[in-house]
């Protein structure tokens, strides 16, 4: 279900995209300089609408470190300017940045959500959130060559390598989830319950659900951040 940011449905996620796709929000700022110039940055040569989404991808995975360890509620921290400046986030924020680039770069996009049970955890992630769920992880839905297409840039290349894992890639054409196993067999990532696709970040929601399943981490309402 395509969800608004408060709530209501909007209709199937696999709609043709409308017309706020494309458009600019309070975080999916895609008509900021900063957006657009990675954009350009990191588009140079793409060769059609599959290269370019690929591009942008890659970009966002290694550009923008993944830090599951900061948890921001200042609004200011999700907006997608802000995360590919700070070059380092945890999945919803880098699902934010991807989305926002592509909507800079003409490529219809929304925000999706699931709960991923993550089997390889770390102890040192397990004792800080004291579960291997991860609620509301991000991940971005993008119109490429005519079909909807899900993607998670969340793991860059160099956690990849850690866990004996091929990083992602993106071709537009099939979606780039969560490893299901790593590379040794054992089970990784599962995706146990899907929140729906979203036209902006419902971060109130997000953080909601946080304070309710990590007590531990110290989430706060907002204009605060958890910190391992």
């Amino acid at each position: 279900m395509l969800i608004s940011p408060a709530g209501q449905p909007l209709g199937d996620p696999a709609s043709p995209p409308r017309a706020e796709d494309l458009q600019p929000t309070a975080f999916l700022d895609c008509e900021d300089d900063a957006v657009r110039d990675f954009v350009a940055r990191v588009t140079t040569g793409a060769q059609g609408e599959h290269d370019l989404a690929a591009l942008l991808f890659a970009a966002v995975r290694d550009d923008v470190r993944y830090d599951p360890y900061r948890i921001p509620t200042d609004p200011a921290d999700y907006r997608a300017s802000a995360v590919l400046g700070a070059g380092s986030g945890y999945c919803v924020q880098k699902a934010v940045a991807l989305t926002a680039a592509a909507r800079a770069a003409g490529i219809p996009s929304r925000l999706g959500f699931a709960d991923v049970r993550n089997h390889l955890q770390s102890e040192r992630l397990r004792e800080r959130m004291g579960t291997d769920l991860f609620v509301w992880h991000g991940y971005s839905a993008l119109f490429v060559g005519g079909r909807w297409t899900k993607a998670s840039p969340a793991f860059n290349a160099e956690l990849c390598a850690r866990f004996g894992v091929a990083p992602l890639d993106f071709d537009g054409t099939h979606d780039a989830l969560l490893h299901a196993f790593a590379g040794d067999g054992s089970q990784y990532m599962e995706y146990v319950r899907e929140h729906g696709v979203h036209a902006d970040l419902p971060l109130e929601r997000i953080l909601a659900a946080y304070r309710e399943a990590y007590p531990a981490m110290g989430v706060r309402d907002r204009a605060g951040v958890a910190e391992a």
